[in-house]
C-alpha cells in the first residue's frame, strides 16, 4: 500500500495547477506580525470563504456541527460517511449559507476506502484542500458500558473480571480500525491535497483536525467503555505523531477532544433533521452538554487565519469536565 500511496502522491502533484491563488494574510502582517484593526476583525480572523474542507462522518452529530459552521461561513465542505441517504439529507437541509455541502459516500475505516475518497476529492478540487477533519468514530463497548450492561461491584476483583471479559475482540478491532487506523490512512491519503491547498493560498497552511474525546485524557473507563476510551487516547497520540511527521511539508495537525455533545453515539439516535438531543444536567462546571455553537466556534477558530499559529495542540470544548475530573473513576 505504500507504493499505492506514492503513486497517488505523484498523481496528485501532476494535477497541481497554481493558477488560482487567495491572499489570506497581508504581507506587512506576515513580515512584521503587526496588524491594523481590519486584520483583527472577526470576519478576517475567522473567514472561511476560501476553505475547501473534508469532514469524515459529517452527516450527523459533531461532524454535522462542524460542517454547518464551515458552510455557514463560506467554506466548501465535502462530507463523507457510509450512509449515503444521511449525507444527501444533510446536504439538502443545511446548504443554506454562502458555502457548499457536497456528499461523498465512502468508508474511511480501510486503507483502500480512504485512498478512494481522496481520489474522488482530487477529481473535483484540482488545486487541493485546506482542511481535513477526521471526525468519524464509533463505540462498540455494548457488552460492558454501564448504562446498558450495568456496573460491577468495583470492590470485587472477580466481578470486575467477569464484567469486562464480556468485551469481544471484534469490538476492540472495529473501534480501533475506525477511530485510529482510519484517521491515519485518511490523513496520509489527503496529505498531497493538503500540501497543494497551502501552495495556492499564500499566507495559509493547511491542516488536519482530529476529533478525539476527553475520554482519551481522563483516567476512567468512559462509563465502562475501555475500547472506546483507549482508542481516543490513541487517536490523540496519533495527532502528535502526524504533526511531527508533517512538519517539513508545513501541514499542521491539531486535535479537538470534546466532552459530551449530542450525537447518535451519546443520545442513541438522531431525528429527521439528523440532529440528536440530550436533555440532561452534567457534572461539569457548565452544567450542560455541548451545543452546536460551542463546536462551531472551535472549528472556526482552527480553520480560519486566527488559528494559523496553532500546531500540535489539543483543544478541550468540554464545559470544564477535565478541570474538575482529570482523574475521574468513571
Amino acid at each position: 500500500m505504500l507504493k499505492t500511496l506514492c503513486r497517488n502522491s505523484s498523481s496528485v502533484r501532476s494535477t497541481f495547477k497554481p493558477t488560482l491563488t487567495t491572499k489570506i494574510v497581508p504581507q506587512a502582517a506576515m513580515a512584521t506580525g503587526k496588524a491594523d484593526n481590519k486584520d483583527l476583525q472577526a470576519n478576517s480572523l475567522f473567514d472561511c470563504s476560501y476553505i475547501k474542507a473534508v469532514v469524515t462522518g459529517g452527516g450527523t452529530g459533531i461532524g454535522l456541527m462542524i460542517t454547518q459552521a464551515l458552510q455557514s461561513n463560506g467554506a466548501t465542505v465535502y462530507i463523507t460517511g457510509r450512509r449515503e441517504e444521511v449525507l444527501q439529507q444533510t446536504a439538502k437541509r443545511y446548504s443554506t449559507g454562502p458555502g457548499k455541502i457536497i456528499p461523498l459516500p465512502g468508508d474511511i475505516s480501510t486503507r483502500d476506502g480512504a485512498v478512494k475518497i481522496a481520489k474522488d476529492v482530487e477529481s473535483k478540487e484540482t488545486n487541493g484542500i485546506h482542511l481535513l477533519v477526521n471526525n468519524a468514530g464509533i463505540a462498540r463497548d455494548d457488552a460492558t458500558k454501564y448504562y446498558s450492561a450495568g456496573q460491577p461491584d468495583m470492590s470485587d476483583a472477580k466481578a470486575i473480571s467477569e464484567h469486562f471479559l464480556k468485551s469481544e475482540e471484534k469490538s476492540w478491532s472495529e473501534t480501533f480500525q475506525t477511530n485510529v487506523t482510519g484517521a491515519y490512512f485518511t490523513s496520509m491519503a489527503f496529505l498531497p491535497l493538503l500540501a497543494m491547498g497551502s501552495g495556492v493560498t499564500p499566507g495559509y497552511t493547511s491542516q488536519v483536525v482530529n476529533v478525539t474525546s476527553i475520554s482519551g485524557a481522563m483516567k476512567g473507563s468512559s462509563s465502562g467503555q475501555p475500547a472506546y476510551a483507549t482508542s481516543k487516547a490513541a487517536a490523540t497520540q496519533l495527532s502528535r505523531v502526524l504533526a511531527a511527521l508533517f512538519t517539513d511539508v508545513n501541514i499542521r495537525v491539531n486535535t479537538i477532544a470534546p466532552g459530551v455533545f449530542p450525537s447518535e453515539m451519546t443520545a442513541g439516535s438522531s431525528s429527521e433533521d439528523n440532529k440528536s438531543k440530550l436533555d440532561m444536567e452534567m457534572s461539569n462546571p457548565a452544567g450542560r452538554p455541548g451545543h452546536d455553537t460551542d463546536m462551531g466556534a472551535t472549528i472556526l477558530f482552527l480553520a480560519g487565519r486566527g488559528g494559523l499559529f496553532y500546531n500540535g495542540q489539543i483543544l478541550y470544548p468540554d464545559g470544564g469536565s477535565t478541570l474538575v475530573q482529570p482523574a475521574a473513576n468513571n
